[in-house]
This record gives structure tokens, C-alpha cells and sequence, in this order.
């Protein structure tokens, strides 16, 4: 998995039959390089000469390829059996048919040996789905014992969460709004960090309330699910007057309020957030969704999940999906008007 928060490739294992069975194995993270971070944003929305493009995408396929071989050498003791290979989304517009992950599939089979599973989000978007999230399934497999109704809120640079109440198909997904997208960037501008690690800034400056009314008076949370966005979306929502520490605060806040704008969405109120992706390791972020939405909110990681794995682990489950005529998403997940199989099979011997 490479996630809109540009940080680098979650690799995880897991074993299952693509419906209710999982065990989790091992998980590793590879950083990407500051200089390929750099290289890799600058395609972002499917900007420049498309032999740029070209070439950070066999880039990214390559590391993706020395990830799993350092995985595999690392931990000889899991087999790998099929890969799945989300790639790394550049340009999503679901409203105008279009997602593009790049990610040569065909080439990560050749160099690693090992059939691949790539292209999840085009079959949906296609079919008139959002084409996101695709997790919300797996978070229900992985649910299926917890007291519910419950959230799975996973805040990447987008964030986006899954409703799952008593039965099984009884799921609803979307996306709230930025995760880290707005306050990475930030900080990124104002201070030349990657983040803002330990919410230090967001702690040390004030929240803007008027830049946060104008933020949730978007059309964009009033819209029914399910729905979906571009990591850049909400760019025009980045105040211009604020110091470093108050404009992380604003953008902090912006973000758990957008999770809380989300809940006028769900069927019922849910007994507790359980919260994955980096924004979990952010203490003023989740100090601020504590505060706002008047519920348990605690990190996966408080019901034995793995919360920097789990949307890795996600790929390897619905790649098993995919091989198995299941579908990847439903229209209470995707909004697509009924169940949508997805994935392309790219075999190791092709």
C-alpha cells in the first residue's frame, strides 16, 4: 500500500478465504526517500509530461518489488502466495468516470515471481461507483466479534469511515474529508517537516472558528453517502492568515469536525471510533475527535488490530476476493448500483 499521505510502502501478510477468516501475520513499513517523495508529488492529478509519469511509476513498481523481497528475506517463515497491489493513487474524479492508481502490475509479477492483483478501483468506478473506500469490508471482517454499532475511522491523507452495525451487511463507507493531507502540507510549507509530529504546533496554537464554519459550510458534508475525494479537494480550505501553530490548529480541528459532520450520515450512533492510519499516532487529533464526538474514540490497536498494517492487509484481502469472483464493494460501500467485482489478475509466469 502506498497512501495519499506520501510517507511510503506498508507491506502486510495476512491469511484468508476473502470472507470471515483472517489472521494477521507480520507487517513492515519502507520509507520512501525524500527525493522520490518529491518526484512522486509532482505527478500528483496526473500533472506533466506523461513520460514523468511513466517513469515514477516504474520507479514506485521497483521499490514496491525490493519491499516484498526485503519483506520475504526478513520473514522466510511466510509463504507468499498472491499479492495485492493497490498502487498509488494520482488523480481520482469519480464523477467524471476516472481513477488512476499508477502501478505496473504486470512488472511487480515479473520481478517478484509472485501473481499480482492490481487495478481495484477502476471496475467500480466504471460501474458509476466512487471507487472509495474499498477497506470498509475487510474493517467488517475484521469487526465481527465487537460490540456494535461501531466506526472504523482511518485517517490517511484523506479520511474516510466505516459504519458497521449489528448484521453483516449492514455497512455503510465514506469519505469525512482531509485526514493529514491539509495539516502535512502545512507544515510541510511552513517548516520544511513532513508533519506535524506529537500535534506539537496544533497543541501550541489557537483554532480559528470562522475558518472552521466556512470549511463545514462545504456542500460536500451535506451530501449523502456514499462519497469520495481527491487527496486535494479541500486545498482551497488552507487559511492564508494564520500563524504555523494556529493554522495547524484550524486544520486539526477542520479534520475531527469533519469526521463529526460524517455522523448525521450513520443509521444509528455507534458505541465507540476505533481509529487507524497516521493520524492515530497525532494526540491533538485525537484529543480533538474525543472532544467532538461524544464517544469511545480509541486506536485499533485498543482491539488488537494493527492500525499502521491495516490498510495493506485490506489489499491482501481483497485481492483473495478478486481471484475469487467476490466483490470488492458494495453500494452501500461505494455507492455502484449493485455488488462490484474488481481487480486485474497479472500472473507471474505472463
Amino acid at each position: 500500500m502506498s497512501g495519499t499521505s506520501l510517507d511510503g510502502i506498508d507491506v502486510a501478510a495476512i491469511v484468508t478465504d476473502g470472507h470471515r477468516q483472517v489472521t494477521t501475520g507480520p507487517a513492515l513499513t519502507f520509507p520512501y526517500s525524500d527525493g522520490f517523495r518529491e518526484r512522486l508529488r509532482a505527478v500528483l492529478g496526473g500533472a506533466g509530461p506523461a513520460a514523468d509519469i511513466t517513469a515514477v511509476e516504474a520507479e514506485m513498481t521497483r521499490q514496491h518489488a525490493e519491499a516484498i523481497e526485503q519483506f520475504r528475506a526478513r520473514h522466510p517463515e511466510t509463504p507468499i502466495d498472491l499479492v495485492g497491489f493497490h498502487g498509488h493513487t494520482i488523480l481520482h474524479r469519480p464523477a467524471e468516470r476516472r481513477t488512476w492508481q499508477i502501478g505496473d502490475g504486470a512488472l511487480l509479477a515479473r520481478l517478484t515471481a509472485i501473481d499480482v492483483v492490481a487495478d481495484f478501483r477502476s471496475a467500480d468506478v466504471a460501474a458509476g461507483g466512487e471507487g472509495a473506500p474499498l477497506a470498509p469490508l475487510y474493517h467488517a471482517a475484521l469487526a465481527g466479534n465487537l460490540p456494535k454499532p461501531v466506526a472504523v475511522l482511518n485517517l490517511g491523507g484523506v479520511g474516510n469511515v466505516t459504519w458497521i452495525g449489528e448484521s453483516a451487511d449492514e455497512i455503510l463507507a465514506f469519505d469525512t474529508g482531509p485526514g493529514n493531507a491539509l495539516i502535512d502540507d502545512w507544515v510541510r510549507r511552513h517548516s520544511g517537516q513532513a508533519a506535524d509530529f506529537d500535534g506539537a504546533l496544533a497543541r501550541a496554537g489557537r483554532v480559528s472558528a470562522a475558518h472552521v464554519a466556512r470549511f463545514l459550510a462545504l456542500p460536500f458534508f451535506d451530501r449523502k453517502p456514499p462519497k469520495s475525494l481527491d487527496r486535494d479537494d479541500f486545498q482551497g480550505c488552507i487559511p492564508q492568515d494564520l500563524s504555523v501553530a494556529d493554522g495547524a490548529a484550524t486544520l486539526t480541528e477542520m479534520t475531527a469536525a469533519a469526521a463529526l459532520a460524517g455522523t448525521r450520515h450513520f443509521p444509528s450512533p455507534v458505541r465507540e471510533w476505533l481509529v487507524c492510519g497516521g493520524g492515530r499516532h497525532n494526540p491533538a487529533l485525537m484529543a480533538a475527535l474525543a472532544r467532538l464526538l461524544g464517544a469511545s474514540v480509541r486506536p485499533v490497536e485498543a482491539v488488537g488490530w494493527d492500525g499502521d498494517a491495516l490498510e495493506a492487509q485490506a489489499f491482501a484481502y481483497l485481492a483473495v476476493r478478486s481471484v475469487r469472483s467476490l466483490p470488492l464493494s458494495l453500494p452501500s460501500t461505494t455507492g455502484a448500483p449493485s455488488p462490484v467485482r474488481g481487480g486485474r489478475l497479472f500472473p507471474a509466469a505472463a
